[in-house]
Protein backbone atom coordinates (compact mmCIF):
# COMPACT_ATOMS: atom_id res chain seq x y z
CA UNK A 1 0.00 0.00 0.00
CA UNK A 2 2.62 2.04 0.88
CA UNK A 3 4.19 1.56 -2.46
CA UNK A 4 0.80 2.94 -3.99
CA UNK A 5 0.61 5.85 -2.29
CA UNK A 6 4.48 6.86 -2.78
CA UNK A 7 4.11 6.23 -6.56
CA UNK A 8 0.89 7.96 -7.49
CA UNK A 9 2.48 10.30 -9.99
CA UNK A 10 4.25 7.57 -12.07
CA UNK A 11 0.70 5.30 -11.80
CA UNK A 12 -1.21 8.26 -13.45
CA UNK A 13 1.34 9.15 -15.98
CA UNK A 14 0.81 5.25 -16.63
CA UNK A 15 -2.37 5.64 -16.71
CA UNK A 16 -2.80 8.28 -18.38
CA UNK A 17 -0.89 7.34 -21.35
CA UNK A 18 -2.63 4.49 -21.61
CA UNK A 19 -5.74 6.11 -21.86
CA UNK A 20 -4.26 7.87 -24.76
CA UNK A 21 -3.21 4.85 -26.57
CA UNK A 22 -6.72 3.59 -26.12
CA UNK A 23 -8.71 6.06 -27.25
CA UNK A 24 -8.37 5.81 -31.05
CA UNK A 25 -9.98 2.54 -30.72
CA UNK A 26 -12.73 3.49 -28.10
CA UNK A 27 -13.75 6.77 -30.37
CA UNK A 28 -16.24 6.92 -32.08
CA UNK A 29 -15.76 4.48 -35.16
CA UNK A 30 -16.61 6.82 -37.92
CA UNK A 31 -14.35 7.79 -41.35
CA UNK A 32 -13.48 11.59 -41.27
CA UNK A 33 -13.09 12.35 -45.39
CA UNK A 34 -11.65 15.45 -46.63
CA UNK A 35 -13.90 17.25 -49.27
CA UNK A 36 -12.54 16.35 -51.94
CA UNK A 37 -12.25 12.44 -50.66
CA UNK A 38 -16.04 13.13 -50.01
CA UNK A 39 -16.79 14.60 -53.49
CA UNK A 40 -14.59 11.33 -55.67
CA UNK A 41 -17.30 8.87 -52.90
CA UNK A 42 -20.03 10.68 -54.68
CA UNK A 43 -19.10 10.45 -58.17
CA UNK A 44 -17.23 6.69 -57.95
CA UNK A 45 -19.66 5.33 -56.04
CA UNK A 46 -23.13 7.22 -55.87
CA UNK A 47 -22.67 7.95 -51.96
CA UNK A 48 -25.67 9.57 -50.43
CA UNK A 49 -24.28 13.70 -49.46
CA UNK A 50 -27.00 14.09 -46.08
CA UNK A 51 -26.87 17.29 -44.33
CA UNK A 52 -27.71 16.62 -40.63
CA UNK A 53 -27.86 20.95 -39.54
CA UNK A 54 -31.15 22.32 -38.64
CA UNK A 55 -33.91 23.24 -41.26
CA UNK A 56 -32.53 27.23 -40.69
CA UNK A 57 -29.17 26.41 -40.94
CA UNK A 58 -29.48 24.45 -44.44
CA UNK A 59 -32.14 27.18 -45.63
CA UNK A 60 -29.21 29.83 -44.95
CA UNK A 61 -26.32 27.60 -47.33
CA UNK A 62 -25.73 24.07 -47.97
CA UNK A 63 -23.20 21.57 -50.05
CA UNK A 64 -24.81 21.47 -53.15
CA UNK A 65 -27.08 18.43 -53.76
CA UNK A 66 -27.47 17.78 -49.90
CA UNK A 67 -30.47 16.18 -48.72
CA UNK A 68 -31.33 17.70 -45.21
CA UNK A 69 -32.15 15.47 -42.12
CA UNK A 70 -31.41 17.04 -38.71
CA UNK A 71 -29.31 15.31 -37.07
CA UNK A 72 -32.20 15.13 -34.24
CA UNK A 73 -34.41 13.53 -36.75
CA UNK A 74 -31.92 11.26 -38.14
CA UNK A 75 -33.02 8.09 -37.00
CA UNK A 76 -36.49 7.96 -37.69
CA UNK A 77 -35.89 9.61 -41.34
CA UNK A 78 -32.66 7.85 -42.17
CA UNK A 79 -34.65 4.70 -43.27
CA UNK A 80 -36.65 6.39 -45.46
CA UNK A 81 -34.01 8.95 -47.30
CA UNK A 82 -31.79 5.97 -47.94
CA UNK A 83 -33.23 2.88 -48.19
CA UNK A 84 -30.21 0.93 -49.74
CA UNK A 85 -28.29 0.34 -46.29
CA UNK A 86 -24.69 -0.86 -48.48
CA UNK A 87 -24.42 2.96 -49.71
CA UNK A 88 -22.02 4.92 -48.81
CA UNK A 89 -23.54 8.00 -46.79
CA UNK A 90 -21.60 11.33 -46.14
CA UNK A 91 -22.33 13.28 -43.43
CA UNK A 92 -22.06 17.46 -43.29
CA UNK A 93 -22.91 19.95 -40.87
CA UNK A 94 -21.22 23.51 -40.19
CA UNK A 95 -17.81 22.58 -39.06
CA UNK A 96 -18.06 18.58 -39.00
CA UNK A 97 -18.72 17.87 -35.01
CA UNK A 98 -22.42 16.72 -35.51
CA UNK A 99 -22.15 14.90 -38.62
CA UNK A 100 -19.45 12.79 -36.65
CA UNK A 101 -22.25 12.10 -34.33
CA UNK A 102 -24.79 11.24 -37.31
CA UNK A 103 -22.01 9.02 -39.22
CA UNK A 104 -21.70 6.95 -35.90
CA UNK A 105 -25.78 6.60 -35.67
CA UNK A 106 -26.03 5.41 -39.17
CA UNK A 107 -23.24 2.86 -38.80
CA UNK A 108 -25.19 1.71 -35.69
CA UNK A 109 -28.73 1.39 -37.97
CA UNK A 110 -26.61 -0.89 -39.74
CA UNK A 111 -25.41 1.54 -42.71
CA UNK A 112 -21.65 0.23 -42.57
CA UNK A 113 -20.09 2.94 -44.91
CA UNK A 114 -21.19 6.40 -43.35
CA UNK A 115 -18.87 8.47 -43.30
CA UNK A 116 -18.09 11.88 -42.00
CA UNK A 117 -16.95 15.30 -43.67
CA UNK A 118 -14.52 16.62 -41.82
CA UNK A 119 -14.67 20.39 -41.59
CA UNK A 120 -18.16 20.22 -42.42
CA UNK A 121 -19.65 23.05 -44.75
CA UNK A 122 -16.20 25.27 -43.73
CA UNK A 123 -14.00 22.33 -45.59
CA UNK A 124 -16.46 22.30 -48.82
CA UNK A 125 -16.50 26.27 -48.95
CA UNK A 126 -12.95 25.83 -48.68
CA UNK A 127 -12.78 23.48 -51.39
CA UNK A 128 -14.25 25.75 -53.60
CA UNK A 129 -17.42 23.15 -53.86
CA UNK A 130 -20.96 24.45 -55.29
CA UNK A 131 -22.77 25.96 -52.24
CA UNK A 132 -26.84 26.00 -52.64
CA UNK A 133 -29.54 28.06 -50.73
CA UNK A 134 -32.72 26.89 -50.65
CA UNK A 135 -35.49 27.96 -52.94
CA UNK A 136 -38.53 29.92 -51.34
CA UNK A 137 -41.97 28.32 -53.13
Amino acid sequence: MKFLIDSWPLILIALTSGGLLIWPLIKENTKGLTATQAVQLINRQRAVLIDISDPEEFAAAHAKGAKNIPLKELETKLASTVKKKDLPLVFICSFGKRSATAAATAIKLGYADAHNLSGGLKAWRDANLPIAKATTA
